[in-house]
Parts: structure tokens; sequence; C-alpha cells
């Protein structure tokens, strides 16, 4: 039976396989440890069956009835999210290899504070569980108003092409998966802050598959992937393959966080004043192509 609301942690997340409302516990210390090891090695964790199963039925209803609020958008991109050829660099460069990004997103002024999904994002103890496993002190719910809280709809045909995160990690829930495609692949560690790896991202994009990791995500599993080093993808979904709708809960480590006005535009084909303003005080932490 699908939990009904006012929504309990304990209706969302099995807190018997993941007792995240106990951070005392030997299991819980043994479940963080568990995603540490496998963040420092690969840049990814993944924690199946996280959310219980009636709570994954419960999650997608709520995508499905906001499905009318995703921004759908076709392009034509370089994993950096750059959509121009650039002279400066030769044709068979990462930089000008250019490959379709068809998907669609649900922004964060679509979920309303009493739906199943919101209450998951804004759960404290979720967003403590996580911080351990990337053993930071806190994490707090990004206040961007478009990106806060989305999902990430691909729809038959559809795909997520090779990209970086411009956020050093992401927080994923995968609600449904694709009947056939919809795979998510990454190049772990592929590059660093102070090394773009062109020639590993290039044999990768001219179907190398080197390094490159897939993973079998089921209904309710967590996600925590290291996306700005990490060159990932989620494989096109079969033309009569049911959708995929994967969640993405954000979180920052410092509060107050807005996103870039160019990926934000790109993402949702909007932007709004907090946006605008935040770019005007935007310092950044790093020197990559983005």
């Amino acid at each position: 039976m699908k939990p009904t609301p006012p929504f309990e942690l304990a209706d969302l997340v099995d807190l018997e396989a993941f007792p995240i409302d106990d951070p005392t516990s030997a299991s819980y210390i043994a479940i963080v440890d568990g995603a540490r090891t496998g963040l420092r090695a690969e840049g990814c964790a993944v924690l199946s069956g996280f959310v219980r199963a009636e709570a994954v039925e419960l999650l997608n209803d709520e995508v499905h009835e906001r499905k009318h609020a995703t921004h759908y958008s076709t392009q034509v991109i370089n994993p950096y999210f750059h959509t121009a050829v650039n002279p400066d660099y030769p044709a068979d460069h990462p930089v000008n290899t250019l490959i379709e990004r068809t998907s669609g997103f649900i922004p964060g002024d679509a979920w309303d504070q009493e739906s199943a999904t919101d209450m998951l994002f804004q759960c404290p103890e979720v967003a403590r569980f996580v911080a351990d496993c990337l053993e930071i002190p806190a994490l707090y719910c990004y206040d961007d108003p478009l990106a806060r809280l989305v999902t990430n709809v691909c729809d038959p045909g559809q795909q997520l092409t090779w990209h970086f995160d411009t956020n050093e990690f992401t927080v994923t829930v995968l609600v449904q998966p694709a009947d056939e495609g919809g795979m998510f692949e990454y190049a772990p560690g592929i590059r660093s802050a102070d090394d773009e790896g062109f020639g590993a991202i290039a044999d990768v994009l001219a179907g190398g598959r080197r390094g490159v990791k897939t993973l079998d995500l089921r209904p309710g599993d967590l996600q925590i992937f290291m996306g700005r080093f990490s060159m990932h993808r989620v494989t096109r979904v079969g033309e009569t393959s049911r959708p995929r709708h994967t969640t993405i809960l954000a979180y920052t480590p410092e509060p107050g966080v807005i996103g870039r006005v160019e990926r934000t535009r790109q993402l949702f084909g909007r932007v709004l004043p907090a946006h605008e303003n935040a770019e005007l005080e935007r310092v950044r932490l790093d020197t990559l192509l983005d």
C-alpha cells in the first residue's frame, strides 16, 4: 500500500536496511564506510533500494502529475555544454566534439512542499547521511528556485549525452527505468581540477570503452556521484520503451547557492532574477572549461 500524506521518513526510506535515523548504529556506520570506499575509488556510490518500493511508486505518480511542466530541449553540445565550434582547438578535439542531447527537466518550482518528493529532499536525515558519505561536515538544500529539486525525463528516443556537471557531486534516485536503453555510464576521474584529461576524453567520445563503467540502476536506488570530474551519460532510451525518470536531490556544502545563468537557461529554458543577481557575485572554484 502506498503511503499517504503527511509523510514520515519511514514511509519513504527503508529504515531497516538504511537506518539513517540512527547515525550511531553499527549498520549506519558500515553503510557509510562502504559508500565512502566507492566514492574514493570510483567517484560513485549506489545505495540499492534506499527508497521503499511503495514510495517509489508514489514518487513516480508525482512525476506523471507534473510531466506537463517538463522543459524539453534538443541541443548539439560538447561535454562542457558548449554549443559552438571553437577555432582555437582541432576539429577532432573534445571541445569541438558536438553530440545530440535530448531530454527534459521538471523544474524545482513544480514541486510543492506537501509532495513526497519534496519531503524526501528536505528531510534532514537524508542530507546528513549523504554528507557523511561524502565526508563533509554538512549539506544544505540547493537554494536555486529551478534546480533545487528536479526530475530528469528521458522519453523514448532521447539521450543525455556525455557531459560533466558544474557541481562537484549529484544525488539522484531512479524512479522509473527504461525498458530498453537508458543506462547510466561514466568514466570515473577522467579529469581533475588541474588536468582536463583531453586525451582520455577524446578516446571515450570516439567510442572507446577503456575505464567506462555501466550501472544497471533499479527503482529506489540512491546514487551519489562525483560528476564534476567523471564524464557521464544516459544512453538513448529505446523507441518503444517507457520513459526514464530520475529525480535529482540537489544539495550544496554551503547555504544560499544559486546556479549559473547559462546552464540554467539550457536546462530549463528560462532564468529568474535570483540567477541574474547571483551571477554578478559568482566566484569560480576552478579553471576547468565547465
